[in-house]
């Protein structure tokens, strides 16, 4: 394992780490959701259940980021 991580590109070894953060996120016991899924919750629930919308929010922002690191190495990639 440890000879295959040194023959891959950074970037090849940061997708497979993204790829591992995406699945961990969907996975957990509070499943990162969609922006319309947080809108559509914080609007039906009316102020309740306002811990369960942290997690939720922190789970997206936390996808948010990691999207924003791929496409950076995407950019990083291809050259632009």
């Amino acid at each position: 394992m440890e000879e295959l991580n040194k023959t891959k590109s950074l970037a090849d070894r940061l997708e497979v780490y993204l790829e591992e953060e995406f699945n961990m996120l969907d996975s957990g016991i509070v499943a990162t959701p969609t922006e319309a899924y947080l809108e559509s919750f914080s609007k039906a629930n009316q102020g309740s259940n306002d811990f369960l919308l942290m997690q939720l929010a922190k789970n997206f922002g936390y996808k948010l980021a990691l999207l924003n690191i791929q496409d950076e190495i995407e950019d990083i990639k291809t050259g632009k």
